[in-house]
C-alpha cells in the first residue's frame, strides 16, 4: 500500500486514530516515546515531539547476512548490488550482495580511531561505474590533536585499494578532543558535495559552530576537489568561509537528501536529550549551542538554557531522551510501497531503527523497527533490490526485507 498515493490506506495502528491529510495515525497521546525527559522544555510547535505512533503493515523479514566486520561506519551500495564498507580502524571492505566478504583494501590515510574519530563516512562518485572514484572521510591526526580530512581516490579493479588518494579539504582548526567529527558526505544534483561537520564537543571550542571563519559545526558546500561552490551564501562576507552553506550544527552525523523534493535533510545528535533533524537552508543558523531542547549530561542548563531564539531555525523533530542519531536514509524504493518517502533514522544509544513518515516537511508518524536486538545501528542504506540495509557496531550487516 502507498502511503502517499492512496488517501483511503490505512495503517495498522494500536489506539485512538487520527487522520491528518488523509494520512491515519495513532492519536498524538499515543507516542513511541514514553520516556522521560532530561529537561521539561516545551516544544515550539505541535508535532516537533513525540509524534503519533505508526506500524508497518507489511510482514517484513530481518535477516543478518554478515556478522564479522570491524567496527563498521558507513555503507555505500555499489552498481553490481554489493557493498563498500568502511571500518572505524581505517579499513574498506567490500562484500557481495548477499553478504559475503569479496576484498580488504588497505593502505589507506592513517587515522586516529580513538573515541569517535577513525575511518568515517564512504561514498562513491555519481559515475562511480566510469570513473570508480570514492570519497571518504577520516580523523587525520595532527601535531595538536586531530581534524576532519575528506579525501578521494580510485577503486582499483580488484577492489584491494584506493588509488592515487588525494586530501580534498580538511575541517580547521585541528582540536586535542576525541568526540563529534560529524563527517556524512551526499553529492547533490550536480555532482557536489555536501559534507557535515561536527563541533568537537569540548566546552572550550563548541561555540565555534557559530563562527563563520571556523569549519567546525557546520554543512559545507565543496566541489570534488574540495573547492567552495560557486554562489555560497557566505561568499564575500568578511572572513568567513565560502564554502559554508549552514552553520550552528552539534555533531551531525545524518546527512541526506529526500529524492522526492530535493531538499537536504540532516541529523545531530544533542547534548543529554535534544537530538534533532533538521531541512538544511543555505545560509541559515541551526543555534547550537545557544538553542537546544538538551542539557549538559550535569543536568545544568546549555547556556542560558533558550530553546527559540529570533535568526536560529527551529528542529523539524526532536528527541529527549536521547536516541543518539548516527544515520539516516530515505527510502525510496516501490519494493515496500508503504515506505516511500519516509525518512529512517539509525539509533546508536536507543538501539533500534526509526521509522519517520513525513508530509509537507513534517513528521507525521514515528515507529520503532528492530527493538530487543542490543544493536548500535550506525548506518543504513536502500539496497539495489529494494530491500533496506544496516551495519551495526557489533560488526552486522542487517537485511530488512519484506516477506
Amino acid at each position: 500500500m502507498n502511503l502517499f498515493n492512496n488517501k483511503t490506506s490505512k495503517l495498522i495502528l494500536a489506539g485512538c486514530l487520527l487522520n491528518i491529510g488523509g494520512i491515519t495515525l495513532v492519536s498524538a497521546q499515543n507516542p513511541v516515546e514514553t520516556g522521560t525527559p532530561s529537561a521539561d522544555y516545551k516544544p515550539a510547535f505541535a508535532g516537533q515531539t513525540r509524534i503519533a505512533s505508526v506500524k508497518t503493515a507489511t510482514p517484513l523479514n530481518i535477516s543478518i547476512i554478515h556478522d564479522k566486520l570491524e567496527r563498521p561506519w558507513a555503507i555505500s551500495v555499489m552498481p553490481d548490488g554489493g557493498f563498500l564498507i568502511t571500518q572505524k580502524e581505517g579499513t574498506m571492505v567490500t562484500l557481495s550482495a548477499d553478504g559475503k566478504l569479496k576484498s580488504k583494501i588497505v593502505g589507506l590515510p592513517q587515522v586516529d580511531d580513538s573515541g569517535q574519530g577513525g575511518l568515517l563516512d564512504v561514498t562513491l562518485d555519481p559515475d562511480f561505474a566510469k570513473n570508480r572514484m570514492v570519497y571518504y572521510a577520516y580523523s587525520e591526526p595532527q601535531s595538536k590533536g586531530a581534524l576532519l580530512a575528506i579525501a578521494k581516490g580510485k577503486l582499483s579493479a580488484n577492489e584491494t585499494a584506493i588509488e592515487n588518494q588525494t586530501v580534498i579539504y580538511r575541517a580547521t582548526p585541528a582540536y586535542s578532543g576525541k568526540l563529534q567529527y560529524g563527517s556524512r558526505i551526499v553529492f547533490d544534483k550536480n555532482g557536489n558535495l555536501f559534507v557535515s561537520t561536527g563541533e568537537r564537543s569540548g566546552s572550550d571550542i563548541r561555540i565555534q559552530a557559530q563562527y563563520l571563519n571556523s569549519s567546525l559545526g557546520k554543512i559545507l558546500h565543496l566541489t570534488t576537489d574540495g573547492k567552495p561552490v560557486a554562489g555560497g551564501p557566505f561568499v564575500g562576507k568578511g572572513d568567513a568561509k565560502p564554502e559554508i552553506y549552514a552553520y550552528g550544527l552539534r555533531n551531525p552525523d545524518g546527512l541526506a537528501i529526500n529524492p522526492q523534493t530535493g531538499d537536504l535533510w540532516e541529523a545531530e545528535f544533542g547534548p543529554k536529550g535534544g537530538d534533532e533533524v533538521n531541512i538544511i537552508k543555505p545560509g541559515k543558523n541551526y543555534g547550537w549551542p545557544i538553542i537546544t531542547y538538551g542539557t549538559e549530561y550535569s543536568g545544568k542548563k546549555v547556556g542560558e538554557g533558550i530553546q527559540q531564539k529570533e535568526g536560529m531555525e527551529q528542529p523539524v523533530y526532536f528527541w529527549n531522551p536521547s536516541i543518539s542519531p548516527g544515520s539516516i536514509a530515505f527510502y525510496n524504493s516501490n519494493h515496500i510501497a508503504e515506505w516511500k518517502g519516509n525518512l529512517f533514522v539509525g539509533a546508536l544509544s536507543g538501539s533500534h531503527i526509526i521509522r519517520l513518515v513525513i508530509k509537507d516537511n513534517k513528521i507525521v508518524g514515528e515507529e520503532r523497527l528492530l527493538e530487543g536486538k542490543g544493536e548500535r545501528f550506525r548506518d543504513m542504506v536502500e539496497g539495489k533490490d529494494g530491500a533496506f540495509y544496516s551495519v551495526t557496531d557489533n560488526g552486522k550487516l542487517y537485511k530488512i526485507d519484506k516477506k
